[in-house]
């Protein structure tokens, strides 16, 4: 079979699994986030933190609600990792430095899961499974309570009342993520991932000396770092690791684990506003930017020119034989169109417009489908944005699932959609202006731009990715990474808390026949040129300067 089939029919199987997980995953969280009902092992926790789930909150309350959690795991995690040296099961590990433990803290408590050490070498158990595997859960949650929210705003009227977002955070982890996991561990260490807790052994003499492996319980990390868009991996390799992800059954369930709840919560929204059609109408616009970067980015890796891409029958520098070229790029567009950031392959070592397309994908704010919540609601703000452009070219105020898109809401969009594009190019920029951060670069050119671009737009956009070659572990780059992780996701979730409050107020605008039916097929295809416009508007120079420039040089 040539290699070229092998990914194709790998990726008609991923739809197929994706087809069949669709329905019965997203109708099940409707019921969970419409459910008026508390679990036993629920109402411990809520009496554990003295949190009613009963009282509805209003967008400033709910807002305050998800700042303080996460100020607090930011605290946790920190702390954890300062005091690692004196901790049991540390494998003789020290404490991590101040900049590293902030910044590891911040990348996991933001969902972002940058790492700018390597994990074998820095962590031990307590700090793996109490503290990273931990924020990998209830950071995906805290994603999909803010989705619920903007959700609620649509689906509500004449209240400013969103939920709870005590109730929203625990029943995301208890009643979708655990059981989840839970299946989807025993899956990966049936495929041979491990799952221990043993220390350090040496597997061998080798030129050098012997090389030494650390145990862990991986398996149950690795499965909620896909499934919650996390991405931090147990092992510096990430996905490419064997005893992360040992063979090509596991790599496709791993795809499997990152897409399948950001396109379920379509349907759950179309459950949860009344009107599955309008689901469909944003999981077309998803499916539809996931399947063009799929394909474009298997079309640059298998058509590279010279000696070596045709012996090797493609761009195979820096992948996994055990995967090849069609695995290594589903994966890679997976993990940047979401926030997942786990690798299989080196994306440094992809073409020049391949490493593009991953850049892009991250850049299009990781909304085809996202991250877990987040990709929800980013393309919810990116249909508001359109049907505002709509509205501009026939002359009526823009509206939305019945709610009037009027002068607040869309400041609120706009503010939302600014976030990123300035922390990402600020950023990028003060790099290069200053003379330490470029010390970091081991490649020049086009390339080594790209690598600090890449880095800002990674950790802005919360995805956790690296284009590898970068020395991230300097103060610089731990410091402004860290702040570009926090505020590129807790500010945007300032303005969607925002706009679904303002929604909720609103009393329903009954449908006209000058209505635009965002149900339609042209309300998607409007919705995919909208957010390919402001992408490329926002970003061109900065990806001319890089990946464009390396792609038409090669």
């Amino acid at each position: 079979m040539s290699p070229v089939l092998a990914g194709i029919l790998q990726l008609l199987a991923l739809v197929v699994a994706l087809g069949l997980s669709y329905r019965p995953l997203g109708d099940h969280m409707a019921r969970v986030y419409s459910s008026k009902k508390h679990l036993k092992p629920e109402k411990w926790i809520y009496k554990a933190i003295g949190a009613n789930p009963s009282v509805e909150m209003r967008w400033p309350a709910y807002l305050r609600g998800v700042l303080a959690f996460s100020a607090v795991s930011v605290l946790f995690l920190y702390l954890l990792q300062r005091v690692q040296g004196s901790l049991p099961g540390s494998l003789g590990f020290v404490s991590i430095d101040p900049d590293q433990a902030f910044n590891t803290a911040a990348s996991f408590v933001a969902n972002t899961n940058w790492q700018s050490y390597y994990g074998e070498q820095a962590m031990g158990h307590v700090v793996q499974t109490g503290g990273l595997a931990v924020q990998n859960f209830v950071s995906a949650a805290v994603g999909m309570a803010v989705a619920v929210a903007l959700v609620r705003g649509f689906a509500r009227s004449r209240t400013g009342e969103l939920g709870n977002f005590w109730a929203d955070l625990v029943r995301g982890v208890v009643r979708i993520l655990l059981p989840i996991a839970v299946v989807g561990a025993l899956v990966l260490v049936a495929c041979g991932a491990i799952q221990n807790f043993s220390g350090i052994h040496e597997v061998g003499q080798f030129t050098g000396g012997a090389q030494q492996w650390n145990g862990g319980a991986v398996a149950s990390q690795e499965v909620i770092k896909e499934l919650g868009t996390n991405g931090g991996g147990y092992f510096n390799a990430n996905s490419a690791h064997p005893f992360e992800n040992p063979n090509g059954l596991s790599n496709l369930f791993e795809i499997y684990l990152i897409l399948v709840i950001p396109f379920a919560l379509t349907r759950t929204f179309g459950r949860m506003v009344g009107s599955l059609k309008q689901g469909y109408a944003i999981l077309g616009t998803m499916v539809t930017i996931w399947i063009g970067f799929t394909a474009l980015m298997m079309w640059t890796e298998f058509a590279g020119k010279g000696p070596a891409f045709e012996l090797a029958g493609g761009a195979m520098e820096g992948k996994e034989t055990r995967f090849g070229i069609g695995a290594s790029a589903i994966f890679s567009v997976a993990t940047t169109l979401t926030s997942t950031g786990a690798v299989n392959s080196f994306h440094s070592s992809n073409t020049g417009f391949g490493g593009g397309i991953n850049l892009l994908g991250m850049q299009l704010g990781e909304i085809a489908p996202g991250g877990v919540g987040s990709g929800l609601y980013g393309m919810l703000i990116m249909a508001i944005i359109a049907v505002f452009i709509a509205g501009l070219m026939v002359g009526r105020t823009p509206e939305y699932l019945g709610k009037k898109i009027g002068t607040r809401e869309i400041k609120f969009a706009a503010c939302y959609i600014l976030v990123t594009p300035a922390l990402v190019l600020g950023f990028t920029a003060a790099s290069f202006v200053l003379d330490t951060p470029a010390h970091s670069m081991t490649n020049s050119g086009a390339h080594g731009f790209s690598e600090i671009l890449y880095a800002f737009t990674s950790g802005a956009n919360n995805n956790g990715s690296a284009f590898a070659g970068l020395n991230a572990d300097t103060q610089w780059f731990n410091s402004t990474i860290g702040i570009a992780m926090l505020l590129g996701r807790f500010l945007p979730m300032v303005f969607v808390l925002a706009l679904a409050g303002s929604l909720a107020e609103q009393t329903p605008v009954p449908e006209t026949a000058g209505t635009l039916r965002t149900e339609k097929p042209l309300f998607t295809g409007l919705l995919v040129g909208t957010i390919m416009i402001i992408t490329g508007l926002t970003y061109f120079p900065a990806l001319a300067l890089g990946p464009l420039a390396e792609g038409l040089a090669a």
